[in-house]
């Protein structure tokens, strides 16, 4: 990649990951990359992944190879960063897309070795919420670390980098572990209030849109873009299951104190710390006029769609 001409792209590109966000961008940016000259995309997964006989795994597996994307083994967690920094130099952009189940320190290592490897361009794993505008000291410590790395990306002119903020994965705010929407009792419990707001895109629309995102021209660089599916309060969830469904769900609030004091009873439940950051309503809804799939006219699926898909019988999952 050139980087002085500014409709030069990325071509060499290696994901870190292939989970349930990393999956979906390989598909996007091997369907992309076949409209781009010379472009070819790897991902990098544990040889205990690779080698794994699940069923699966082995899904998977087939899948990356059935599109075309290069396999590489390595260990995010057990490498240096001299070692991933030696791997990393290899591409001309790294994407991570291994979540936080590598670590709270690994965002930081990973950075430390984009930055060694002098790669032109990297996208962080940063596929969440705004953390500039939550700011240091917030119930979910990862967030700082997260600003750690945006602090040292922003320090240096030497990689590009990219972050991608699109709120939470819509998903995630449906699951009973969560707490927020209770099928069973059809009840909704907002996290501080009903009117707090939440910005919510599938992983299968971030797939879509990072892969437009890498590919854009004029190159993107230095720059956060903001993606969402839709952005909700608690209540109009609340509407839209109704409306959904076709059955009353009850309200009620979470009070942000309230699960603070759960937090201070158990300061390393992580979903504890998610359940009260959320509630303080900073950095974690934006308005999806403006966003990058608003701006290109990129259709995404709102809460309602979801809803019709996954909940509703007979619908399309």
């Amino acid at each position: 990649m050139n980087q002085t001409d500014p409709n030069a792209t990325s071509q060499n590109i290696l994901v870190l990951g292939a989970g349930e966000l990393g999956l979906p961008v390989l598909r996007n940016l091997a369907r992309r990359a076949r409209q781009v000259d010379g472009a070819r995309i790897s991902v990098l997964l544990r040889t205990s992944a690779i080698e794994s006989s699940a069923p699966a795994k082995r899904r998977d597996i087939a899948e990356i190879q059935d599109l075309g994307i290069e396999i590489v083994a390595g260990d995010l967690v057990k490498s240096t960063i001299d070692e991933l920094a030696a791997l990393f130099a290899r591409y001309d952009t790294v994407i991570g897309c291994a979540g936080y189940a590598a670590g709270i320190d690994t965002p930081m290592k990973l950075a430390r070795a984009a930055l060694q490897a002098r790669i032109p361009r990297y996208f962080p794993w940063q596929f969440g919420v705004d953390f500039d505008v939550i700011g240091r000291g917030s119930p979910q410590d990862i967030f700082d670390a997260q600003l750690d790395v945006r602090e040292l990306l922003r320090g240096q002119d030497r990689t590009e980098w990219v972050i991608i903020s699109t709120g939470m994965f819509m998903s995630y705010l449906f699951e009973p572990e969560f707490g927020v929407v209770d099928l069973q009792h059809d009840a909704v419990r907002a996290l501080g209030s009903l009117d707090t707001a939440v910005t919510l895109t599938t992983p299968d629309d971030i797939g879509v849109l990072t892969a437009e995102i890498v590919f854009a021209r004029p190159r993107i660089r230095n720059e956060i873009v903001y993606l969402a599916g839709d952005t909700v309060t608690y209540g109009e969830v609340a509407d839209k299951l109704q409306a959904g469904l076709g059955r009353p769900f009850r309200r009620s609030e979470w009070t942000e104190q309230q699960l603070l004091d759960e937090l201070a009873r158990d300061p390393h439940d992580m979903m504890r710390k998610y359940r009260a950051a959320f509630a303080q309503g900073r950095g974690v809804a934006w308005d999806k006029r403006g966003t990058f799939n608003d701006r290109h006219g990129i259709p995404v699926t709102d809460v309602a769609s979801w809803i019709q898909e996954n909940l509703v019988p007979g619908g399309s999952r």
